[in-house]
């Protein structure tokens, strides 16, 4: 399992994650986003803990909390949606576009 970290300052390193995080037990894993153009952060991140009472004792403890001079947002991370390229996708429209009317034939 994995936790979500927002609403990060832009300057928080890995090593911060993980010393923040170890206060509520072992991390197994820090992971920092970044932009793929630019390699700037962006902003959020994921920990991974080895036990799930100390995910959740870390969720309870710092969501909301103040941490480098922002209110952080830590949940239990989603699975990542499949944004599926070629694969369907929803209606993207055309083809039946136009106004009322009626058909003639």
């Amino acid at each position: 399992m994995s936790i979500y970290v927002g609403n990060l300052s832009y300057d928080v390193t890995e090593d911060d994650l993980t010393q923040t995080f170890a206060e509520y037990g072992t991390v197994s894993r820090v992971q920092l986003l970044t932009d793929r153009e630019t390699g700037r952060p962006r902003g959020f991140g994921f920990v991974e803990m080895s036990k799930e009472e100390e995910e959740t004792a870390a969720i309870e403890a710092l969501d909301g909390a103040e941490w480098m001079g922002r209110d952080l947002k830590v949940n239990k991370a989603k699975p990542r949606e499949d944004r599926g390229g070629s694969r369907g996708g929803g209606n993207r429209g055309g083809g039946y576009g136009g106004g009322g009317g009626r058909n003639r034939y």
